[in-house]
């Protein structure tokens, strides 16, 4: 198991890297996560929702995602409650402090996947969540030594050196476990190191000789890596731009879901994306995409108080493209109905009204993997359903794909405005290449997303048998084949 000093130290990356460096030894294993708190989600292959850290991790591993691999997926719908996500399908919304007293149910939930997990892989290499030092969650914790003691589980700590008080984070972890959990540490990790190591070596050793733990590795920080974000949004694009460039603006609600459908934007060497946080200045666009959105009335709510509608309706005016993806294809209409709330409180809100339909959410929750083409210019789209609304009107009789068994969406008559349930809908090249040049971009370069995933795990990987001892990799290995 690999568990973090602090969210955001590697844990999801290490977890990726050590899953492809084992896979290409020929382990068969897999990824797993007991509890995961995130609004980035993923379509698994038993028709389930679970992270898509996990879902990335599975890929790492040669594998499709299944929804054992996250038995238990938190989505924040307010600053206090979730919709609670078990074994890949939702069972309601909690607030923290039914939710921490429905942990010692949702345990046994996690110990069922990873028992089935377990008999079918040889090695299975699971991520905590936040710290395992958070003292206030250990009472029936599930997500870090509780699930590790659970099952007996060897434990490697990893730190963000680039976080500064690198020493400071693995000690005071430590110092805050319980004796049978301190003697669970088998090593530690000190992730995203710059520079000379040997000028690290110092306090290495001091570390070693303190706790009587090995550092098993100081993994560089690697410049440019792309992993999709367990959550995070990551607030600089690190992409340099070429000739003609394309300006994309994304607005972050506070809710935004499924941000990773902008990932490919972002690396595209011609697009100049920006995500525009609250209170922000509005740049100038050549396209704005509503996003995604596990609160929609009240994101929409939000983007109305940040002067988001006379922005696009200028933008509009003016020549520019708009796209809704999911919750924000939902704003684009006359109404988001929720006479369940679903999402808050039973109720109706009035949409942008730029698309001729009305979206009602139901309880039961449309989780479809799917592929087909834009009806548009006929390019392949691959990607995936995940929402509760049910859209209906006249604006659907111009859809905007075919998926086979059904068609998703609609396009304005004048061609200025696209709305589409499906998340990943930039990630296949042909798709890309067509929306891009759709919003503007006439002579886009080619940009395979699909390959870049790859290449970074592949590069992660080479990253992990570099500077793990190749002795531990072989014991993994060699463990998992018994």
């Amino acid at each position: 198991m690999v568990q973090g000093c602090t969210s955001d130290a590697g844990k999801s990356t290490l977890v990726a890297g050590l899953c492809r460096a084992l896979a290409r030894r020929g382990v068969k294993v897999a990824p797993f996560k007991p509890q995961n708190m995130a609004l980035n989600s993923a379509v698994t292959v038993d028709g389930g929702e679970i992270g898509r850290a996990q879902a990335v991790q599975a890929q790492a591993c040669y594998l499709e995602p299944h929804t054992d691999m996250n038995p238990i997926l938190l989505k924040p719908n307010t600053d206090c409650g979730a919709q609670v996500i078990v074994h890949g399908k939702a069972i309601g919304n909690m607030e923290a402090w039914g939710y921490h007293n429905y942990k010692a149910e949702a345990m046994q939930y996690v110990l069922q996947s990873f028992a089935r997990l377990s008999a079918q892989y040889g090695l299975v290499i699971t991520e905590g969540a936040g710290s395992p030092a958070e003292i206030n969650l250990r009472d029936r914790d599930v997500a870090n030594m509780g699930f590790a003691e659970a099952v007996d589980c060897p434990v490697i700590l990893v730190a963000d050196i680039d976080r500064g008080g690198v020493f400071a984070h693995l000690c005071g972890t430590l110092d805050l476990l319980s004796e049978s959990e301190q003697r669970r540490i088998t090593g530690f990790v000190i992730n995203k190191f710059r520079g000379d190591v040997s000028l690290l070596q110092p306090g290495i050793e001091w570390l070693e000789q303190r706790t009587g733990k090995p550092v098993l590795a100081v993994m560089p920080y690697l410049h440019g890596l792309h992993l999709e974000a367990e959550d995070a949004i990551a607030e600089q694009q690190d992409t340099a731009h070429s000739g003609e460039t394309l300006r994309v603006v994304v607005p972050v609600t506070p809710r935004i879901s499924n941000h990773t459908d902008f990932d490919a934007l972002r690396l595209h060497p011609q697009v100049d994306l920006r995500f525009v946080w609250a209170n922000e200045p509005k740049p100038p666009a050549d396209l704005v995409i509503l996003p995604g959105s596990k609160s929609v009335r009240a994101d929409l709510g939000f983007l109305r108080e940040q002067g988001w509608e006379p922005y696009l309706q200028k933008h509009l005016r003016y020549g520019g493209k708009l796209m809704g993806i999911c919750g924000g294809f939902q704003m684009l209409g006359h109404t988001i109905a929720d006479p369940h709330g679903l999402e808050g409180e039973a109720g109706v809100r009035d949409g942008l009204g730029l698309l001729d339909f009305n979206t009602v959410l139901e309880p039961e929750k449309q989780l479809l993997r799917v592929s087909g083409k834009l009806l548009s210019s006929g390019a392949s789209v691959c990607g995936y359903e995940i929402h509760c609304g049910v859209s209906s009107g006249p604006a659907l009789d111009r859809p905007a794909l075919d998926l086979g068994d059904h068609r998703d969406g609609a396009r304005s008559t004048d061609d200025a405005i696209l709305g589409s349930y499906v998340h990943g809908i930039f990630d296949a090249a042909d798709s890309l290449a067509s929306l891009l040049a759709w919003a503007g971009l006439q002579q886009a370069e080619a940009f395979d997303y699909r390959a870049r995933q790859e290449a970074d795990i592949d590069r992660l990987a080479d990253a992990v048998e570099h500077y793990f001892p190749a002795g531990w990799l072989d014991a993994l290995a060699q463990h998992a084949r018994r």
